[in-house]
């Protein structure tokens, strides 16, 4: 690599005290916190959420072998990195990495919250915590605030605070307060972002419970939790919100790429036989919208490496999902030598720094 590696998708790993230090006192106790299960573990606890209860051992597994990694952990055993900013370091450097986008964990799950009222407050401590942690070394930690988006109006000071903050993107659910995504109820939020200069996400993993069936074995909900951004971004294509907006990046976080090239023929493919019944017209075809909108992060999909002359080289993003159990941490380095190594070295720059960099605002790229 000529120039230094990025990972445009890694968390931090919030600690006991995140939400509780934080978040404003009438709701302390009801606040996420760490408690004791009753084989001896620890859970992250969201009240008020069916399911709310965060499985230690996977929060954290990064490095472990598949053979190692299971449910149960304790927080002692956690990367100190995930909620020590000075740790961060240390790991990043053993991984070869010089900066991270950095996403929630806890927080994800937060996003399912059907209480509107109680993610918001979560969301700004939460904020609060990152801007903290990230306030260390700003130019390594890079932080994407939460916004819960009550409102279109809520959300629009939610990204006020955010920028605020000193944080570098948002985050938000998939489900919206109001409406949905595409409705332009939300022009204006989208346009605040863009003034501000906050990179708008979607992380799988933030859609309501009951947005899909689990059916069959829990591997089958593990393999397609990527459905939720697909289908996300297909509304946000035939909704012209692009074609609204058409200064709007959006960054599909964890849901990897190699699908986007059949993805982007089908819905090319639909628009040109379907559209007259539906009365749907675009002023260009799906797959434009999508390529020129639309970031893709990935960590272990070596597919996406071979179809570059499919996508959009200009909108990949390598990251290496530290510390979760799906991370390639420590073994960047060795994966890449082998899934990259057919790449230019220009194309090798844009997906692993140049992207994230001009994307975030990265200072020196």
């Amino acid at each position: 690599m000529a120039k230094p590696m990025i990972s445009a998708d890694s968390h931090i790993t919030e600690h006991p005290d995140t939400y509780r230090k934080h978040i404003e006192p009438a709701l302390r106790e009801r606040a996420p916190h760490v408690a004791h299960d009753d084989a001896g573990g620890d859970v992250y606890v969201i009240p008020g959420l069916t399911q709310g209860a965060l499985p230690m051992g996977l929060i954290a597994a990064a490095g472990k072998r598949p053979e190692d990694i299971r449910p149960s952990g304790r927080f002692e055993e956690w990367h100190r990195g995930g909620w020590d900013p000075e740790a961060r370091l240390a790991d990043q450097d053993r991984d070869g990495v010089r900066a991270e986008v950095l996403y929630p964990t806890v927080g994800l799950v937060l996003c399912r919250h059907p209480d509107l009222d109680y993610k918001q407050a979560c969301m700004h401590a939460y904020n609060r915590w990152l801007a903290e942690y990230c306030s260390a070394h700003p130019d390594r930690l890079l932080g994407v605030g939460q916004a819960a988006v009550r409102t279109p109006a809520d959300g629009i000071e939610d990204l006020r605070g955010i920028k605020a903050l000193g944080l570098r993107g948002v985050l938000l659910p998939s489900r919206p307060g109001e409406a949905d995504w595409d409705s332009p109820i939300y022009d204006e939020l989208f346009e605040a972002a863009i003034a501000l200069r906050l990179p708008v996400s979607f992380h799988i993993l933030t859609d309501p419970q009951d947005a899909f069936p689990k059916r069959g074995p829990v591997m089958n909900f593990a393999v397609g939790i990527i459905r939720s951004n697909q289908d996300l971004l297909a509304m946000l294509v035939y909704g012209g919100v692009f074609e609204r907006h058409p200064r709007l990046r959006v960054v599909c976080v964890e849901a990897d790429a190699s699908w986007a090239p059949h993805w982007m023929h089908r819905m090319d493919h639909y628009y040109d036989r379907h559209r007259y019944m539906r009365t749907l017209e675009l002023a260009r075809l799906p797959s434009e919208y999508f390529r020129e909108h639309v970031y893709l992060t990935f960590q272990d999909d070596w597919p996406a490496f071979g179809m570059m002359g499919l996508l959009n080289p200009q909108r990949l993003m390598w990251a290496n999902d530290f510390p979760h159990s799906d991370s390639t941490w420590p073994w960047s380095q060795e994966l890449l030598a082998r899934h990259a190594a057919h790449l230019s070295e220009a194309e090798r720059d844009l997906v692993l720094h140049d992207n994230a960099a001009a994307l975030y605002g990265v200072a020196g790229a």
